[in-house]
């Protein structure tokens, strides 16, 4: 288990879902945000950003050991959800692991591999996840010394900029195929995955 914490963000909408909530779109029995957390929760521990209550999401992760903090100003985009979090870090931490909830393919194993490279990689400001053929995705472990600039960010740009400003401190980690780029937007890209994990299973 690592020290590291992770930063679970979930509290944004599903502007993209036609009225549905893609965090709680159903992956073998359980709700997409309880499965990211319990695949969070295998290797570190959890903060999740959500909405305020009451929320379904709030009902999704009932019973599991992870933090919860509220977001109040979640409309204002992902930012905000990720200065709020940020505020419930242990006050140790000497690195956060950044996570968004939609990344349907992400194993624990995954995350354990980007959490190792922070040992692996000392010299390094940011560690991330990346395709298998390299392609820079999620997630993404932030070093201490950068939690000032993360709690300046505003909108729903997340933390590219902090990303670009330190880019010869980065250290990628490939992950298995698409794992650290695939999320689902819509409607469409559910059915076209669901689709797939059909196919791969031969059912």
């Amino acid at each position: 288990m690592s020290t590291i914490p992770i930063i679970l963000l979930a509290a944004g909408r599903s502007s993209r879902m036609g009225g549905a909530d893609k965090l709680m779109q159903d992956i073998d029995g359980q709700p997409l945000l309880r499965r990211t957390a319990e695949i969070a929760r295998a290797v570190a521990p959890v903060i999740v950003a959500l909405p305020p209550a009451p929320h379904p999401r709030h009902d999704a992760l009932a019973g599991l050991d992870v933090r919860i903090v509220p977001i109040a100003d979640a409309d204002e985009g992902m930012n905000a959800s990720l200065r709020g979090a940020l505020k419930a870090l242990p006050e140790e931490s000497t690195a956060v692991m950044v996570m968004l909830a939609d990344l349907v393919d992400l194993t624990a194993a995954d995350l354990a591999a980007v959490l190792e490279s922070v040992t692996d990689a000392p010299d390094m400001l940011i560690w991330r996840g990346a395709t298998e053929d390299g392609k820079p995705g999620h997630p993404v472990v932030f070093h201490s010394s950068l939690f000032r600039e993360l709690a300046t960010l505003t909108g729903d740009g997340g933390a590219q900029s902090i990303v670009n400003r330190h880019s010869d401190r980065v250290h990628l980690t490939p992950l298995p195929g698409q794992h650290a780029r695939t999320d689902l937007d819509t409607p469409r890209d559910w059915d076209r995955w669901r689709a797939g994990q059909k196919g791969a299973r031969g059912t």
